[in-house]
């Protein structure tokens, strides 16, 4: 695992005094996103589809500071948008630095290189990079060619001043395995301190609503990627997690586990799904029906996910919920090749997405209207 002892003993203590005050739910990490602007528009993103008056607000340093006390996890998540454009982002980052909670600054790494000096290394703060595969690949599925590049020379110049560096990787329809296996040899290569892969939400409002998985095709996905791994690989997720995407486990969602909070509030019922907002972080526990969301459920909404902020936190309770889930989560660290023949043999299958015969996010560029196309499992 590439998660530093010092934060998985943060976690595991806080995960362990909430279960001895019979908290039943609690947050593991705040989704904070200070605003929704951004400098890519990548075709499977439903979080930049807003009016040019919604893109322009931004929280400040204290709305910020007060959402994360509420919340009271220590871990923070700043997603976007990309939040490197905020003009403070610099003072919201040492503040919860300040506070010791473990920050993970979400970004495309774009302008990570010209903006560094705004930070200083610390053991509390990681850049997780948006990179969603090898060059080709990720340059066509954020819309911007070049892109991969300068997102690795960002990332190479925050490891060469000390940072700690992250990556975190969407895969859609029509990923090659092969080719994500490779990715995962560079990023060590480069000296990444850990990986976290998921597959892609289906947000109603992403330009592109063809390439996104279903269930059954994520599991078969990343059974070919996660089987059989090399020792060199570093991941930065909940191994209980990664077990889940390969279909070894089954894992109900816990979408309290990473609240988001943003200019609107406290966003009803998770980070992906917008069914309304909450003035407090108690608000939204209390009024959200949580009975209408999980696979569980029945929800359209939340069939085919699979999602790193739904499930991870669902891992992670596992794994100290009870003697068993310390023994398997301790069975996956120390066990973690994951032999598997057929795994190999899904490797040398051609690849070809469901609904295209291009295994890249195609952009529409003719007409700005989201496909109703429902999601193949």
């Amino acid at each position: 695992m590439a998660v530093p002892i010092s934060q998985a003993w943060t976690v595991a203590t806080y995960v362990l005094k909430q279960k001895i005050k019979g908290r039943k739910r609690f947050p593991l990490v705040t989704m904070l996103e200070p605003l929704f602007r951004c400098n890519l528009a990548c075709a499977g993103c439903g979080k930049i589809q807003y009016p040019a008056h919604i893109l322009k607000q931004e929280l400040s340093p204290e709305e910020c500071f007060r959402a994360v006390e509420e919340s009271g996890t220590p871990m923070v998540s700043i997603p976007g948008g990309e939040p490197l454009l905020h003009p403070q982002i610099d003072k919201i980052v040492e503040g919860l630095v300040a506070r010791k909670k473990y920050v993970y600054m979400c970004t495309n790494a774009l302008l990570l290189k010209e903006k560094l000096h705004l930070f200083k290394p610390s053991k509390y703060l990681s850049f997780s990079v948006h990179l969603d595969g090898q060059r080709e690949h990720h340059d066509f599925s954020v819309c911007r060619e070049g892109g991969y590049d300068i997102a690795l020379e960002g990332i190479k110049a925050a490891i060469a001043a000390g940072f700690r560096v992250t990556t975190n990787t969407t895969l859609f329809d029509g990923a090659d395995p092969n080719s994500v296996r490779a990715f995962f040899d560079e990023l060590m290569e480069v000296g990444v301190e850990g990986m976290m892969v998921a597959p892609g939400y289906t947000y109603e409002k992403a330009p592109d609503q063809k390439h996104f998985l279903g269930r059954a095709r994520s599991r078969r996905l990343f059974r070919s990627i996660l089987s059989n791994r090399k020792k060199t690989w570093k991941f930065n997720a909940s191994p209980m997690y990664m077990e889940f995407l390969m279909g070894k486990r089954e894992f109900a969602c816990t979408p309290w586990g990473m609240p988001a909070y943003s200019v609107f509030g406290w966003q009803k019922p998770c980070y992906l799904l917008q069914d309304g907002y909450a003035d407090t972080f108690q608000e939204l526990i209390d009024t959200t029906d949580w009975s209408n969301y999980g696979t569980e459920s029945g929800n359209p909404k939340c069939a085919n996910c699979m999602v790193h902020s739904g499930y991870e936190a669902s891992g992670v309770y596992y794994t100290f919920g009870s003697l068993r889930g310390l023994i398997d989560t301790a069975m996956a660290v120390f066990f973690d090749k994951y032999e598997d023949r057929g795994a190999l043999d899904l490797l040398n299958e051609p690849v070809k997405a469901v609904h295209s015969f291009n295994p890249l996010i195609q952009i529409e560029t003719k007409v700005n209207v989201v496909e109703q196309q429902g999601t193949t499992v």
